[in-house]
């Protein structure tokens, strides 16, 4: 799946310190659940720490009012209340952080979270994960950066809410391949140059991102990898802001190698 967050090798990553010389913390806002299956799924096989930020006054109803409830404290600079952590950051060297991504960016927990905490996670490694209708886990990450100026900020593992079974095996690849814990695995191959769009490559597209409730652009030029489980596709896709500026962006689409299976996108990037 990941086109952008991994740096690919062949057993164990080449830029982290292992497990057992370092403490490491999950930390997480999770409103509908999905980033929580996640965070616990990294705390299992990084034998992690864990803890939840929660808002004081929970983001509880639906997806409307969610969203209605999020632009007014968006648009209005209102500081989102958050209980008190259940532990001590200062006791961990690494952490990884984890939200939703609303807008392109964290939760605004989070923001709360990265305010209050910046201080405290000064040279420290925090490493970002995300779950995502579409994407975001770039721009939510150069976000982080933003806020925390004297932190190592890397970005991590994101995956869409309609992906999550996917999750386990996804994030064992990404923990190895970037060294943040032991094992071998068969690296993937590169991505090929991109090129002109086949009548095949289009109706692929259509396939993974025609029942996506958004508009996501129009693919423009595609380049390809083959891997023993999938063929992915990496296209170049032209799309609009919502106030009609153009922007380019990458969509990454998988498609397996079983009898009547259906192509999935697994992330927009913009």
């Amino acid at each position: 799946m990941m086109g952008i967050s991994a740096a690919l090798c062949g057993c164990v990553g080449r830029n982290h310190t292992q497990q057992d010389t370092t403490r490491t913390l999950v930390v997480y806002y999770s409103q509908t659940g999905a980033t929580k299956t996640v965070a616990e799924t990294l705390q299992a096989q990084l034998s992690a720490d864990i803890a939840a930020i929660e808002a004081v006054h929970p983001y509880d109803g639906d997806y409307d009012a969610t969203i209605a409830r999020w632009l007014g404290e968006r648009d209005s600079n209102k500081v989102v209340e958050i209980k008190p952590l259940t532990v001590e950051l200062s006791h961990y060297d690494t952490i990884f952080l984890g939200f939703p991504v609303w807008g392109g960016t964290y939760a605004l927990p989070v923001k709360t979270f990265l305010s209050e905490n910046a201080a405290a996670l000064k040279g420290k490694t925090v490493v970002t994960f995300a779950t995502f209708g579409s994407g975001g886990i770039n721009t939510s990450t150069a976000d982080v950066v933003a806020a925390l100026p004297e932190t190592k900020v890397l970005q991590g593992y994101g995956v869409r809410n309609a992906r999550l079974s996917y999750a386990p095996d996804e994030i064992n690849r990404f923990l190895i391949e970037n060294g943040y814990k032991a094992g071998q695995i068969d690296p993937l191959p590169d991505y090929s140059a991109m090129r002109e769009l086949t009548a095949e490559d289009i109706k692929i597209f259509k396939a993974a991102t025609e029942g996506y409730k958004y508009p996501l652009g129009e693919a423009q030029r595609v380049a390809t990898r083959t891997t023993a489980t999938s063929t992915d596709y990496q296209y170049e896709v032209r799309s609009q802001t919502p106030d009609g500026k153009p922007v380019q962006g990458l969509i990454y689409i998988t498609l397996p190698n079983t009898p009547n299976a259906t192509p999935e996108f697994t992330q927009v990037v913009r």
